[in-house]
């Protein structure tokens, strides 16, 4: 079994890693970490890992810790993956990676001295409702692919929401921005050329806060807004020549509604549905590591990947900041 040792005692972690690690049928939990001993031991405590620390460094120097999920805030998350590779230990770390794509190269360079897997936590890659979509697309069910558009949105003000901090990496972009890009990227095996941006701040937080976004696929455009401070939202849809995909919760299925996708055809009289009922992204995306980890054969978003989705990021910023089209 593979042992888990987590870096924090952040929501994301106690809302849905910890419990899909506690699920997977290849790792256990082994140990928490926190700045606060009392908080990673009522966590240990909460999810039965027999091993607490105080400090992160503890919990990395630990002989019962085969790898870490780090969901410490996004300005951090650089730093200690450097540590944990350092230290021997495989890393999955929570998206984004890193906050410009140049940070990434020298974790690559350390992960293969170390020879240990690290892998930013794209849990959608995991879904077979994603697999599904460049399943389709790839064997022509939507004939060319003209459009990608999407859309992901939720509100949050909170002041106190490493969100809504820019020292901490917060923002829309980093936040939920990758989703589309990545998500696209993944089920087309495209990557962008060039991208158009309008980029709209929060006046008090200094973060981005609405992004309306063009990229240039060549073969085809993807279109999509984001923000942090509108209605909760989320669609993806692939819209070719004989027809469109359209994935109704598609990064964040079961929540936001079904694990579903609709193919419909042409002339938008008939449609298939494919539903996915019971799929924990989460736990398909921490079991395929801790395979990989292993030795396994299986499919894991690669540090290489990760490059190219940060590449797009950091141009859509860099549009945000004048009129016209910007080489990704």
């Amino acid at each position: 079994m593979f042992r888990w040792g987590v870096l924090s005692t952040a929501k994301i972690g106690r809302e849905h890693l910890l419990p899909a690690i506690v699920e997977a049928e290849n790792g256990v939990l082994s140990a928490i970490a926190s700045r606060d001993i009392s908080r990673a031991r009522a966590l240990a405590d909460r999810f039965g890992a027999p091993h607490a620390f105080g400090s992160y460094d503890e919990l990395l120097a630990s002989k019962d810790v085969d790898g870490v999920y780090i969901p410490l805030p996004t300005a951090q998350h650089v730093e200690w993956t450097a540590k944990a590779i350092e230290a021997g230990k495989h890393v999955l770390v929570e998206k984004p990676l890193a906050l410009d794509a140049k940070e990434i190269p020298p974790l690559i360079k350390l992960r293969d001295a170390k020879n240990v897997l690290v892998c930013e936590a794209f849990m959608v890659v995991y879904h077979l409702q994603w697999i599904k979509v460049r399943e389709l697309i790839a064997n022509g069910a939507i004939g060319r692919l003209r459009h990608v558009q999407g859309a992901f949105s939720y509100y949050n003000v909170d002041p106190k929401n490493m969100r809504n901090q820019l020292d901490l990496g917060g923002g829309a972009l980093p936040d939920i921005g990758v989703y589309p890009t990545v998500s696209t990227r993944f089920s087309t095996g495209k990557e962008p050329l060039r991208v158009q941006a309008t980029i709209e701040r929060d006046k008090t937080f200094g973060t981005d806060i609405y992004s309306s976004i063009r990229a240039d696929f060549g073969d085809f455009e993807l279109s999509f807004y984001l923000s942090t401070q509108m209605a909760a939202r989320q669609v993806m849809v692939f819209h070719g020549e004989k027809g469109f995909i359209e994935v109704l919760s598609p990064f964040n299925a079961g929540i936001y509604d079904h694990h579903r996708i609709e193919l419909h055809n042409q002339n938008h009289s008939e449609a298939q549905v494919f539903r996915f009922p019971g799929m924990q992204q989460y736990r398909l995306e921490v079991e395929a590591f801790a395979r990989a980890a292993q030795g396994g054969t299986d499919r894991v978003f690669t540090l290489e990947e990760s490059v190219l989705n940060q590449k797009v990021i950091d141009a859509i910023f860099r549009a945000g900041e004048k009129e016209g089209w910007e080489t990704v």
